[in-house]
């Protein structure tokens, strides 16, 4: 019988598209997500059927993830439709592919909170911020899956443990936990389109400052 057929790249998973990769398309080299294969199966909280939708949708996104944090450019992202996808918080001002290679997924996704001022990030620095605060990973898995493509809503966990600083605040050892939902539109091969995310930002912020507005 002849080998059945694998399913398209970004697909397979984060792993398979680090090999897929060319090395010039990483910002500073490949990514390492040997926390995510060590640490996060014991926290999270659902665990999805391989093949599943659940696990389709939660393989997809933190594709788009690694290649928005990690690949300089949108041409090389696998996980989406670069020149029409678009993306925006609560509701805000849209951003595409160039303006989240540009500004970084941390000031796009977050905006301007009185705990956070994207504005006085760049790129590099607000990824700094969030690895700083949470050195021993930030995970984030698919709790529940509310419909199915082409419009594919569906809620999620977003958690890591306090153990390095945000912005002058100590560590806590607190595990931060932040929930939302999200709305994504995918093409006929399951490529990202469009995605609205809805969460509080400042809830989870608030977290890591004791709610203590941050000075600028």
């Amino acid at each position: 019988m002849p080998e059945a057929a694998l399913p398209p790249l970004w697909l397979q998973g984060r792993s398979a598209v680090i090999d897929a990769a060319d090395p010039a398309d990483w910002r500073e080299g490949a990514p390492d997500y040997h926390l995510s294969h060590t640490v996060m199966p014991g926290q999270r909280t659902t665990e999805h059927a391989p093949g599943s939708l659940e696990a389709i949708v939660e393989g997809v996104v933190q594709v788009f993830e690694m290649e928005v944090s990690h690949k300089h450019d949108p041409a090389t992202w696998v996980s989406m439709v670069a020149e029409k996808f678009r993306t925006r918080v609560n509701g805000g001002p849209w951003a595409d592919s160039a303006d989240i290679a540009e500004r970084g997924s941390y000031n796009i996704l977050i905006g301007d909170s009185i705990f956070y001022a994207q504005g006085s990030e760049s790129f590099e620095s607000s990824h700094h911020v969030f690895h700083t605060a949470f050195p021993g990973g930030f995970f984030w898995e698919v709790t529940e899956v509310l419909s199915g493509p082409p419009v594919i809503a569906f809620k999620w966990r977003h958690w890591g443990a306090f153990e390095g600083s945000y912005k002058g605040f100590g560590a806590t050892g607190e595990k931060i936990e932040m929930f939302g939902v999200s709305i994504a539109k995918v093409d006929e091969d399951l490529k990202l389109l469009e995605v609205e995310h809805f969460y509080d930002p400042n809830a989870f912020l608030g977290k890591l400052t004791g709610g203590c507005p941050v000075a600028h």
